[in-house]
């Protein structure tokens, strides 16, 4: 059997769960609704390159007047935004359902929607995706982020405490010709 060449492909309903994370609620009231967009998409560019997710976040049309477009943000994350008129529930359900015969085929593992939308939970478990709710991807994200910040600080712990065993040893050797005049 063929491995998949993506572990996953991830749905995001973008203005439902900006609606649900309280700091990106905070984020939208006080910056506005484009801050609140900028904080979505860079958690989820970290969250989908430690998971190594295929992230689209998507977002409906009726708060970005022009027509649909998609930006690529890195390798993994995409953004769409739908056209006036269609709604980010339209879209998703749509992609599902024509990326149900790729996991059949197992050119894909998983197809996973994050949205609190409960109609939409139901459509899209239909065409044989996973559902998480808003508050869930929040969760995954923060122990997302816990987990590379524990990984990042186990390997920036030097052995010593004293700055000379944690630089290597031509730097070292430098450092010791200019204290004694030698440069």
């Amino acid at each position: 059997m063929p491995r998949p060449s993506v572990p996953a492909v991830l749905f995001v309903d973008g203005y439902n769960i900006i609606g649900a994370w309280r700091c990106l609620k905070n984020t939208r009231d006080s910056a506005g609704l484009e801050a609140a967009r900028g904080e979505l998409i860079d958690a989820m560019i970290n969250y989908s390159a430690f998971q190594g997710y295929e992230t689209q976040i998507v977002f409906d049309a009726h708060y970005h007047h022009a027509s649909s477009n998609r930006e690529i943000i890195t390798e993994l994350v995409s953004v769409y935004y739908t056209d006036f008129g269609q709604t980010a529930d339209t879209y998703i359900e749509k992609s599902c359902a024509s990326l149900r015969s790729q996991i059949i085929s197992s050119q894909i593992s998983r197809m996973i929607v994050a949205t609190s939308d409960r109609a939409q939970q139901l459509v899209v478990q239909g065409y044989g995706a996973e559902w998480l709710s808003a508050q869930q991807l929040c969760s995954a994200v923060e122990t997302t982020v816990c987990r590379v910040r524990q990984k990042y600080q186990t390997r920036k712990k030097s052995q010593s405490r004293f700055l000379a065993s944690a630089i290597d040893d031509k730097a070292r050797q430098k450092l010791a010709a200019l204290r004694m005049g030698l440069q």
